[in-house]
């Protein structure tokens, strides 16, 4: 009777389902590189971002965030390239990715908030009054100001 080997990786390095420490190493040291450069990416793309949003509200017309959008689109194309969490196709699922993070995205959730924000701003409710709180704690801090910079009393 002869022993059964087990099956291999189609690269030779070791049986199914495990991953060479060298791979590992490998893709650990990647990571790292590419979680600084999409730092960098992401540290050069706030303030630039915030001009090209501001140019791009001086515009009128159809052309109105033309440079945002174009920024837009690059930064989703630095994002592919990037492919941060590329390696973790090498792994095998635990759990699915749809229980860790229910419902589609951020925009999403942004956009579910932003609804009901403006809902309740046009019902008059909560976020109505804390506009208003707001607004006379702003007023009161302008009287509070003005009061600190009238010449004193003789």
């Amino acid at each position: 009777m002869q022993d059964e080997q087990p099956a291999t990786c189609p690269d030779g390095e070791g049986p199914v389902g495990e991953t060479d420490r060298w791979v590992v190493i490998r893709d650990i040291g990647v990571l790292q590189v590419k979680l600084i450069v999409d730092g960098l990416r992401d540290l050069i793309l706030v303030p630039v971002s915030l001009v090209l949003g501001a140019i791009s509200l001086t515009r009128s017309g159809k052309d109105t965030g033309s440079e945002f959008y174009e920024l837009l689109h690059l930064g989703k194309r630095s994002e592919r390239w990037i492919n941060l969490f590329g390696a973790a196709e090498k792994a095998q699922r635990v759990e699915d990715e749809a229980e860790l993070f229910p419902g589609d995205d951020i925009d999403a959730m942004v956009s579910r908030v932003e609804n009901f924000v403006v809902d309740e701003y046009h019902k008059g409710g909560v976020t109505r009054q804390a506009k208003e709180r707001l607004d006379k704690a702003i007023d009161a801090l302008h009287k509070l100001a003005s009061r600190d910079q009238s010449p004193p009393a003789r």
